[in-house]
């Protein structure tokens, strides 16, 4: 049984809709509902909420706690997946890669362009893949969406495709 821990930091990938307001936020974490959406015979995902905010929001500070969240989590894991907002995917992304040079496990990142309460939103899609790559890929810093795992340093955010590509 592989295990998984899972990072939740916020963007759009966990944004949900407030009918009453008419605002699309983070309010929590809702990657509970998405997982119990998918078959996961292998795998033990256990789930942990950092922060839920926008990654256009991110301070300094916050990219140290997620750093330190992976570190926490790849000692008793056999892979970490963090759902991030893709604005700032790759900041958090070339720091994880800087700052955890000597990995013994993939770090993956991941996230949406449309949260996972919208219409052809591809936030399952990619938590699926990240699941996935999770189980297969070497030791290192990856984004993975959009049918692809890049490694970290050099991915960006290609606003023009609305995906990941190589700087």
């Amino acid at each position: 049984m592989r295990r998984i821990i899972l990072i939740t930091t916020g963007g759009t990938i966990e944004k949900t809709y407030d009918e009453f307001t008419g605002d699309l936020a983070n309010r929590g974490s809702i990657v509970r509902r998405m997982l119990g959406k998918l078959r996961l015979q292998n795998s033990r995902v256990e789930v942990r909420e950092v922060m839920s905010k926008d990654s256009l929001e991110l301070t300094d500070h916050d990219r140290e706690r997620i750093v330190e969240a992976v570190q926490e989590a790849l000692e008793s894991c056999d892979a970490v997946v963090v759902l991030h907002g893709t604005d700032t995917l790759c900041d958090t992304g070339e720091q994880l890669a800087r700052d955890l040079p000597e990995l013994s496990a993939p770090v993956i990142l991941t996230g949406a362009m449309r949260p996972f309460e919208m219409r052809q939103s591809d936030a399952l899609q990619n938590l699926t893949e990240a699941l996935f790559a999770a189980a297969v890929m070497e030791p290192g810093v990856y984004c993975v969406a959009h049918s692809q795992g890049l490694r970290f340093p050099g991915v960006i955010k290609d606003r023009t495709r609305g995906t990941f590509t190589r700087a």
